[in-house]
């Protein structure tokens, strides 16, 4: 005799999890074989780059588009600028590279989880400054013993 199975809804979840999984590994899969012959690293895990549109200069200075070392950034027919997500490695050189202040806005995910959103050159340099002052100082602490390491190694004995 078969058992037949109850439905108490967790199975539509379990499937729609699974459905998110396997578009998420397609999607990885599909943007590795893209940048691979680009020979580019990738440092973010996910993230979202929108172009304002209404702010945006278009055919009057394309900068984003030549600064762009993926060419993820193309001009449509219509003279905007577009995206192919799939290929944009959210690196920010296009934000650095526009004229007009949160005309590019980008916001990206590190593997450590931590989101970081930049629209401006100036929140772009002082993000990038941050994370290397960081880099720097966990290198010197690496390196460089502590004040209390220090003296539990060289501390004068006391006669």
């Amino acid at each position: 005799m078969e058992k037949e199975a109850k439905f108490d809804g967790t199975a539509s979840a379990d499937i729609f999890s699974l459905l998110v999984e396997t578009s998420w590994k397609e999607k990885r899969k599909r943007r590795e074989e893209l940048l691979a012959p680009l020979g580019v690293k990738e440092f973010f895990v996910d993230g979202k780059i929108t172009i304002d549109r209404l702010t945006c200069k278009g055919v009057e200075c394309r900068l984003c588009i030549e600064a762009c070392p993926t060419k993820a950034l193309y001009w449509k027919s219509s003279g905007e600028v577009g995206i192919v997500e799939e290929v944009c490695i959210y690196c920010g050189a296009c934000v650095l590279r526009c004229i007009v202040d949160n005309c590019i806005k980008v916001a990206r995910r590190r593997e450590n989880g931590e989101v970081e959103r930049f629209s401006t050159s100036r929140a772009f340099t002082v993000l990038e400054h941050g994370i290397n002052a960081r880099k720097r100082f966990d290198r010197v602490r690496a390196i460089f013993p502590s004040a209390a390491d220090y003296l539990k190694l060289y501390k004068p004995s006391m006669v």
